[in-house]
């Protein structure tokens, strides 16, 4: 279990990050055209898991926009923004926004994304959403840097992220 904080409060995880050096754990998401995506479809790429609780907060869609950002310069690389919300709230807020370079994929399921890499909150009023963390993943599925991003408000280290690929 992790602890964060959510405005200073703690608040925590059901677990901890993967480790550095182990393989990401094969996942089903539902894309914003409601097929299911799953670690296969990416084989072969380097993978920027860019997670947070919902795109409709100002620090979530900031780290969306900077990925997107930094993605169009990034050889075999792909951005995968992961989230509970729903489908359509994310290709609403990609859509508006004009952001092409990023794929976002939701967890609203059953969450068990979050589960399976320790990322849900288990309390305070964001209980069962993701906490703010990023896993960089290399093209044999072998992670390669996490961040478990400690005050839920505050944007990833987006520098060390992309500074491994």
């Amino acid at each position: 279990m992790a602890s964060i904080t959510l405005g200073g409060n703690p608040i925590h995880t059901s677990g901890e990050l993967p480790k550095v050096g182990s393989k990401i754990t094969d996942f089903k998401l539902v894309a914003t055209d409601l097929s299911i995506a799953s670690l296969s479809d990416f084989a072969g790429k380097k993978l920027v898991l860019n997670i947070f609780p919902s795109i409709d907060t100002g620090t979530c869609a900031a780290s969306v926009r900077r990925f997107n950002q930094s993605a169009s310069a990034l050889a075999n690389t792909t951005v995968l923004c992961i989230s509970r919300d729903l489908p359509f709230a994310q290709k609403r807020f990609c859509g508006a926004e004009g952001l092409e370079n990023v794929v976002n994929l939701s967890d609203f399921n059953d969450g068990s994304f979050g589960k399976t890499n320790g990322l849900e909150i288990v309390d305070s009023v964001l209980a069962g959403l993701h906490s703010r963390a990023i896993i960089v993943v290399d093209e044999n599925g072998t992670i390669i840097h996490t961040e478990q991003v400690p005050e839920i408000a505050d944007e990833p280290n987006y520098d060390a992220a992309l500074a491994v690929l």
